[in-house]
């Protein structure tokens, strides 16, 4: 078994945005040579996620609208704030989406359902971030 890893780095413009980094995981899967195993999407930094879903724009707006329902951002509204940070919002979004995604890989491309695409989704944005992408296998 091989294994290869390599970070990407997005910066956001927005404190939420969700990027469609399907090409570039694709692209470090098929840079790694790896054609059955599996491959380590994480997002390096605990405000935000990466998922599996389609890539549709009214989706997106309605996870962003359900995420803002349920975790509002509020400068003054969580305990978390009492450390300086103005994030509690970003946590808990986080929590909701989770952490991480796992892919098959079969015969070299990722192994998705029909309209299955990754997704980094950040949450307290506007700065630099990283993705771990680990690919493992034979």
């Amino acid at each position: 078994m091989k294994s290869h890893r390599e970070v990407l780095q997005v910066h956001t413009r927005k404190r939420r945005e969700y990027i469609n980094i399907t090409p570039m995981v694709e692209e470090i899967v098929r840079k790694s040579g790896i054609r059955e195993g599996l491959v380590l999407v994480n997002p390096m930094h605990i405000t935000a996620s990466c998922y599996i879903n389609d890539d549709e724009s009214g989706l997106i707006r309605d996870f962003d609208d359900f995420l803002e329902k349920t975790a509002p951002y509020d400068p003054d509204g969580y305990r978390h704030h009492a450390t300086g940070e103005d994030n509690g919002d970003a946590h808990l979004k986080r929590q909701l989406f989770g952490r991480e995604v796992v892919v098959a890989i079969t015969e070299g491309k990722l192994d998705f359902g029909t309209w299955e695409r990754i997704f980094y989704a950040e949450f307290d944005g506007q700065r630099p971030k990283r993705i771990l992408v680990k690919v493992i296998g034979e």
